[in-house]
C-alpha cells in the first residue's frame, strides 16, 4: 500500500507572524505604561505625547523604522545620558529626572527593532513606571491599569518564548541600522489577526483566563490576610517628586484666585462620618484664615503665624483642644486629594486628629486650622474626632486681650482692625456702613445680618465679575458700584466695613457644603464647591460668628437641619456619584486597609461564611425531614408504583448517561473538521496503542495499515470504520502481550 497522507494539522504563526505580535504586545505595553506619568504632577506631559505618538506610528508602520538615521543610533546612548546628568543638575530633582530617562529609554526601544534582551529591558522600564505611578497614587483606575500591564507582561513573554523557539540563529541577529527585517516588510496588522482568530483555541484562552483570575484573587486573599505595615511618605519617594498645590489655597488669596478654583469640578476631599445624625445641611470646611488684607490682597499675617501656631511637631496625633462630650464620638474621616493644599480642611474645632501615616505639621487650635509642612503630592488620610459645628468659633485669649481696648491690646489685634486705606476710601466705608445699618449702633449678629443684605440687594453673583476702573482700592471701588462679584468680594466687603465699623475681621478660605453620595454614604466636596466667608468677633459672646454675605435666609434656615433631613437635602444618585463611590471604596478598603479594617473584612467574610453555612444546613435538614414525612407517610399501591417507576427511570438514565455519555461529550466538545480530533480518529488511535502492546506478527500488519488511514488518512480513504475497529478487537485478543518490566505508555507516530 502507498504511503498515507497525513493529516491537516492545528494551523500555528509562523516565526515572521510572532514577531509581528510580539512588536505590537511591546508597543502596547509601553503605551500602558506611558499611562501612568498622567497620574504623576510631573513636566514630562509632552515628552510623554511624543513618545507615545512615536510608539503608535511604530506599531502601525515598522518599516518606518529603517528610515531612522544611523547618526541617532550612534549617539543615542550619549544623548540620553547627557540629558539624565543635565536634568538632575538643573532641576535638583532625582525622582522626575528618572521618570523622564525612563520615558526616553522607551521611546528608543520603539524606534529601533527590538531583540530578546531589548523586549526585556521593555518590561522592566515599564513596571518601573507603574510601581512609581502606583506608590504616588492612590487613584482606583490605577489598579485596571496595573491589571492590564500585568496582562500585556505575560502575553509579551509568551510570544518571546514562542518565537525564541522558532527563530533561526541568523533571525536572532540583531538588525543593523538602515535595513528592515523580513517581518517587518510583510507585517499587517489585518492579516496577524485574521491567523491569530484561525490559530485560537478557546480552551487554551479560558485556561490562561482561569489561571490570570486565580493569581489575581491569591493577591487578593494575600492582600486581606498578610498583616498591614506602613512606610513614611509614601516609601520616601514623595520627597523626591515636585511639591506643589494646584488649585490656589495658600497663605496669599488674590480677588480671583478661589474662583479659579470653581471652575474645576474634580473631587478635592471626600468625608466619612460615624454618625448621621451630627450632619448639617450645609457644612463649611474650613481650611485658612487671612487677617491682614492690603490693596486687593488678603494673606495670613507673621503676627497670625507667631502667635496663633504652636511649635512644629512630627508624629500621627494632632490635639485639637476641644473638651470631650458625653456619650458616643462622632469620627470623621478625611481624604483630602492630592494637590489642593497644605492646610487641612475642617469643619470647626476638634478634639483630636489622627493621621494615617506620621506627618510634619502645625496646629492652630483657636482658629481650627492645620497645617502641613508641605504640599502632598499623594492623598492625605486623616480622621477626627468629635467637632463643635456651630456659627460661633470661640477664642477666649482674643477676647481677653480686645477687652483690655488698651495700647497693648489694640496692638496684639492690630491686623484684624487695621484698615490701609485712604481718606476717601475709609469714608465711602462709613456712608455704606450708614446706608446698611440706618446709622443706628447694632450688635454684631445684627451688623452680620443687614450688611449681608446690602450687599446681596446691590451686588448680584457671578463667577466672572467686574471691578470698576479708577482709583482708591479695587474692593472699596466694587463696593460703591452696581458691578456683580464671586464670594471673595462679598467676603472681602464684609470684612473693611466690619473693620470701619470698629469690630475685628477676617476672610476664611475653603468648602461650603457638597454633596451626599447615596451610593457609598459618604460627603463628596468637589473644587467647584470652593468658597470664601469672612468671620467677625462677637465681644459679648467671645467668638467668632460666621459672616457670609451669599448666605441667604433659605441657607441660615437650612442650617437647621441635621441627620437624615440634611442628607436627603444634599443626596446625589446621578452616575458621577456612582463613579465617586468606586474612589470611595478604594480609599477606604485598598488605601487606607490598616490592621483594624482587615480585622472587619476578615470578620465580614466570617459571619457571610458562617450565614452562608447555617442557611445550607437548615435546607439540608428541611430536605431530610421532608424525605422522612414521606417515607413514614401511609403507603398504598399507586404510591409504591409510581416510586418503583421512579426508581427504574432514575436507573435507566444513569445506564445511559454511564454508556453514551462519553460519546455525546466528544460530540459536543470537538467540531468537526481540520485541526480537531474526530471521534473515529481518536478509536483508532486508541487500538494503535493496543497493537504497538503486544508482540508483531505478520497478519498485524494489514490491520496497522487499516487503523493508520482511520487515524491519519483523509475521510475518503476510510472504509467501514466500524469492521475494522471489530478485526481490530479479534487480533488483540488473540495476539500475546509484550513481556515488559513495566507497564507503560505507549506513544502512536506518523508513518
Amino acid at each position: 500500500m502507498g504511503l498515507i497522507p497525513p493529516a491537516p494539522r492545528r494551523p500555528h504563526l509562523a516565526a515572521e507572524e510572532l514577531q509581528h505580535l510580539k512588536w505590537l504586545l511591546g508597543g502596547l505595553l509601553t503605551l500602558i505604561s506611558l499611562g501612568a506619568v498622567f497620574y504623576l504632577d510631573l513636566e514630562a506631559l509632552m515628552l510623554t505625547g511624543v513618545a507615545a505618538l512615536c510608539t503608535l506610528a511604530a506599531m502601525v508602520r515598522p518599516r518606518l523604522l529603517a528610515r531612522v538615521p544611523r547618526l541617532l543610533h550612534t549617539l543615542a546612548f550619549p544623548l540620553v545620558t547627557a540629558f539624565f546628568i543635565g536634568d538632575v543638575w538643573l532641576r535638583s530633582e532625582v525622582l522626575p529626572a528618572m521618570v523622564r530617562l525612563c520615558i526616553l529609554l522607551l521611546l528608543y526601544r520603539n524606534i529601533t527593532y527590538r531583540q530578546r534582551r531589548d523586549e526585556l529591558q521593555l518590561i522592566v522600564l515599564g513596571l518601573f513606571l507603574v510601581m512609581v505611578a502606583g506608590v504616588l497614587s492612590v487613584s482606583p483606575t490605577f489598579a485596571v491599569q496595573l491589571l492590564a500591564f500585568a496582562a500585556c507582561a505575560l502575553g509579551l513573554l509568551l510570544a518571546i518564548t514562542l518565537a525564541e523557539l522558532q527563530l533561526t540563529p541568523a533571525a536572532r541577529a540583531p538588525v543593523p541600522p538602515g535595513e528592515t527585517p523580513m517581518w517587518a516588510r510583510r507585517a499587517e496588522f489585518g492579516h496577524l489577526i485574521r491567523r491569530m482568530r484561525a490559530v485560537l483555541d478557546w480552551r487554551i484562552a479560558a485556561l490562561g483566563a482561569v489561571l490570570f483570575a486565580g493569581v489575581v484573587g491569591m493577591s487578593a486573599l494575600l492582600f486581606l490576610s498578610i498583616p498591614r505595615f506602613q512606610l513614611e511618605n509614601s516609601m520616601f519617594l514623595e520627597r523626591f517628586i515636585e511639591k506643589k498645590a494646584k488649585t490656589g489655597f495658600s497663605e496669599t488669596i488674590r480677588f480671583g484666585d478661589v474662583t479659579e478654583i470653581q471652575q474645576d469640578t474634580s473631587v478635592a476631599l471626600s468625608v466619612d462620618v460615624s454618625n448621621v445624625r451630627r450632619i448639617p445641611a450645609s457644612p463649611y470646611w474650613r481650611m485658612l484664615v487671612l487677617d491682614s488684607y492690603q490693596n486687593g490682597v488678603f494673606r495670613a499675617s507673621a503676627e497670625q503665624r507667631r502667635n496663633e501656631f504652636d511649635p512644629e511637631r512630627a508624629g500621627t496625633i494632632a490635639p485639637g483642644g476641644l473638651r470631650p462630650r458625653r456619650g458616643e464620638a462622632t469620627y470623621w474621616t478625611f481624604y483630602l486629594e492630592a494637590g489642593v493644599s497644605r492646610f487641612l480642611p475642617l469643619a470647626g474645632a476638634f478634639q483630636t486628629l489622627t493621621f494615617q501615616e506620621a506627618q510634619h505639621f502645625r496646629v492652630a487650635p483657636r482658629l481650627a486650622m492645620v497645617a502641613l509642612r508641605e504640599e502632598p503630592v499623594t492623598m492625605v488620610a486623616y480622621r477626627v474626632e468629635d467637632f463643635e459645628m456651630g456659627q460661633a468659633l470661640p477664642d477666649t485669649r482674643f477676647a481677653n486681650r480686645w477687652s483690655a481696648r488698651g495700647e497693648q491690646g489694640t496692638r496684639a489685634a492690630e491686623p484684624l482692625v487695621r484698615l490701609a486705606l485712604s481718606d476717601a476710601d475709609q469714608a465711602a466705608l462709613g456712608e455704606v456702613i450708614v446706608e446698611a445699618t440706618g446709622g443706628a449702633k447694632v450688635v454684631p449678629a445684627d451688623f452680620v445680618r443687614r450688611v449681608g443684605e446690602w450687599l446681596r440687594q446691590r451686588h448680584p453673583y457671578s463667577l466672572k465679575p467686574s471691578i470698576p476702573a479708577g482709583d482708591g482700592d479695587p474692593l472699596v471701588r466694587w463696593l460703591r458700584s452696581r458691578e456683580s462679584g464671586h464670594c471673595e468680594l462679598f467676603a472681602g466687603s464684609m470684612v473693611l466695613l466690619a473693620r470701619s465699623a470698629g469690630l475685628p475681621a477676617r476672610v476664611v478660605t475653603g468648602f461650603r457644603g457638597g454633596s451626599w453620595n447615596g451610593y457609598s454614604n459618604n460627603f463628596t466636596i468637589r473644587n467647584s464647591d470652593a468658597h470664601g466667608w469672612a468671620e467677625v468677633f462677637d465681644e459679648t459672646a467671645g467668638a467668632w460668628i460666621r459672616a457670609d454675605p451669599l448666605d441667604s435666609g433659605l441657607s441660615e434656615a437650612a442650617q437647621n437641619l441635621h441627620g437624615e433631613a440634611a442628607v436627603a437635602s444634599r443626596l446625589d444618585r446621578s452616575w458621577k456619584a456612582r463613579v465617586d463611590s468606586l474612589r470611595v471604596f478604594w480609599y477606604r478598603r485598598i488605601v487606607s486597609f490598616d490592621q483594624r479594617a482587615q480585622a472587619e473584612t476578615l470578620r465580614g467574610v466570617k459571619d457571610a461564611t458562617r450565614s452562608v453555612t447555617q442557611e445550607l444546613r437548615a435546607r439540608i435538614g428541611s430536605l431530610f425531614e421532608r424525605a422522612k414525612t414521606w417515607l413514614v407517610a401511609p403507603w398504598d399501591l399507586r404510591r409504591a408504583f409510581g416510586s418503583a417507576a421512579a426508581m427504574v427511570g432514575a436507573g435507566l438514565t444513569t445506564w445511559w448517561l454511564i454508556v453514551r455519555g462519553p460519546a455525546l461529550w466528544r460530540r459536543l466538545s470537538f467540531r468537526r473538521g481540520a485541526g480537531r480530533e474526530d471521534p473515529v480518529r481518536r478509536e483508532a488511535g486508541r487500538w494503535l496503542g493496543r497493537l504497538a502492546e503486544t508482540e508483531p506478527e505478520p497478519d498485524h500488519a494489514g490491520v496497522r495499515q487499516e487503523l493508520q488511514r482511520l487515524r491519519f488518512g483523509p475521510r475518503a480513504s476510510w472504509t467501514e470504520p466500524e469492521a475494522v475497529f471489530r478485526r481490530a478487537r479479534k487480533t488483540c485478543r488473540a495476539a500475546r502481550p509484550r513481556q515488559r518490566p513495566g507497564r507503560r505508555r505507549t506513544t502512536i507516530t506518523r508513518p
